[in-house]
């Protein structure tokens, strides 16, 4: 039996070898794995949970000994260390793009140019947080191209009154209104965030696209259904799953 079939069979029959699985995933894909999880449950009768955190949080568990069956992670400098040592396979399964976001109410941020602006509270996330590595790659963008003069960066990242360590934290900042904007995920504007923000526009040029990763843990004990696991990340249904909570196709 080949490892297509294998997969297939996992997927479709609830009652085949069902186990439990722990999935180390991104703090950005709680949402859409959530959902995710619940589909994949309810077609194979495998019972999955998650812990969400940021990807640093999570490498650094694995590292640590932490059990799990499969990480995901939001970019490949949290990932790819530890192919080979902790984890056994990597699959682009999803990509993303960077928004800023500012308080529904307040218009003291309106274009990407207000970020450096005198008063401006700006929330990001840390620098080895994979959002906090993509924000500072976008403010160099900016820099590179003097659009708002070449010190754009530095005056931006002056402005920071906190550095969060994954990415629902520093959206959940704007939305309380503890900062006059934020840099987040696309994807993270969800329905509920919604209600309490608006989005600022970024220009595309300026923009970082976000590979999402993910893979079977070395030391799983289910790793059969672990494997069954990424494919439904990776099929129609759980493609499709990510597209609804605002996640790009894994194609660049």
């Amino acid at each position: 039996m080949n490892r297509l079939t294998l997969l297939a069979l996992l997927l479709l029959s609830p009652t085949a070898g069902a186990a439990s699985l722990t999935v180390f995933a991104a703090s950005s894909l709680t949402d859409a794995f959530t959902e995710i999880g619940r589909a994949f449950d309810a077609r194979t009768g495998h019972r999955t949970t998650f812990q969400f955190a940021g990807s640093q949080v999570l490498r650094a568990q694995l590292e640590g000994g932490a059990r799990a069956d499969v990480f995901a992670s939001a970019n490949d400098a949290q990932f790819t260390p530890l192919l080979g040592r902790g984890v056994v396979s990597r699959e682009v399964f999803a990509r993303n793009r960077l928004t800023v976001i500012a308080p529904a109410g307040s218009g003291k941020v309106r274009t990407l140019r207000d970020l450096a602006g005198s008063g401006v509270r700006l929330v990001v996330a840390a620098p080895n947080v994979p959002v906090g590595e993509y924000t500072r790659r976008m403010l160099a963008a900016v820099d590179r191209s003097g659009t708002y003069g070449k010190d754009f960066a530095a005056r931006a990242l002056k402005n920071v009154v906190s550095e969060e360590g994954n990415v629902r934290q520093v959206a959940l900042k704007v939305s309380l209104g503890e900062a006059d904007a934020a840099v987040v995920y696309a994807s993270d504007v969800t329905p509920t965030l919604k209600k309490s923000v608006r989005v600022v526009p970024l220009p595309t040029r300026f923009n970082q696209t976000a590979a999402y990763p993910l893979g079977v843990v070395q030391s799983s004990a289910n790793p059969e259904a672990a494997r069954a696991f990424v494919a439904f990340v990776k099929g129609r249904e759980g493609q499709a799953i990510l597209r609804r909570w605002g996640f790009l196709s894994p194609s660049p």
